[in-house]
């Protein structure tokens, strides 16, 4: 058994989602023991090689492993475009595994919004945002309509405030149509920080998904007030 203060590992990467990620958990679960794991040419590569290839879904997996035998009691990715390898590593080691921005999705489905725009600066982050949410429709909201838009600036990437990065992501949003949305999410945790200005510019709810991920990772090993965390199963 173990003190009620569990190793919660996060793989990040690109540095603005390693800060926004940690600030996040520091104010919603401060309990947390918290192991950053950086990769920082994860989206590029990704990028050059045109999205996620297998080759970069097993250097994902060989990060995961690193960390599940480091000892984590959970584990959070918070880069988006690799969303789908939390699917294998689930069935490979028995600790919660997170997706960047699984719990936001769930929040925003469960909400009164009917059109949802997800906004990203980086390409894979897109489908993988929209495949996350497609998926969990069924069990959330089988029943009530909803239309997703996507919207992509890549100049969001590089922008050097959070005003300026908002103004970019509002164009973008605006160029497809999707200004009107009901509510507009993040795809990933480095934009978090222009959410304020956005929502100013746009005059709707602008959501992002590191709180409600450390929100989420809280409720799962610290059930209940001095209650202890289960030593994690690793793989072989």
């Amino acid at each position: 058994m173990i003190e009620a203060h569990p190793l919660v590992a996060m793989i990040h990467a690109v540095p603005t989602g390693a800060r926004v990620a940690q600030e996040a958990f520091a104010r919603e679960f401060p309990q947390a023991t918290v192991w950053n794991v950086l990769d920082d040419r994860l989206l590029d590569d990704a990028r050059d090689a045109g999205g996620v290839t297998d080759v970069l879904r097993r250097r994902m997996l060989r990060l995961i492993g690193h960390v599940m035998d480091g000892g984590a009691h959970g584990l959070l990715l918070t880069c988006s475009s690799y969303g789908d390898v939390v699917d294998t590593a689930r069935t490979l080691w028995g600790v919660p595994v997170l997706k960047s921005d699984e719990a936001l999705f769930q929040a925003a489905l469960a909400g009164p919004f009917e059109r949802i725009a997800v906004v990203a600066s980086t390409r894979p982050a897109v489908p993988a945002a929209v495949a996350q949410l497609e998926a969990l429709v069924p069990a959330v909201r089988p029943h009530r309509p909803l239309d997703i838009v996507t919207a992509l600036s890549e100049a969001a990437a590089d922008a050097g405030t959070p005003e300026a990065t908002a103004r970019h992501l509002a164009d973008a949003l605006a160029t497809v149509g999707a200004a009107d949305a009901d509510v507009v999410l993040l795809a990933q945790y480095s934009l978090a920080p222009a959410c304020d200005a956005l929502a100013e510019l746009l005059d709707v709810p602008v959501l992002d998904g590191a709180g409600a991920a450390a929100r989420e990772l809280r409720g799962l090993l610290l059930p209940d007030a001095g209650q202890t965390v289960p030593v994690p199963a690793v793989a072989p």
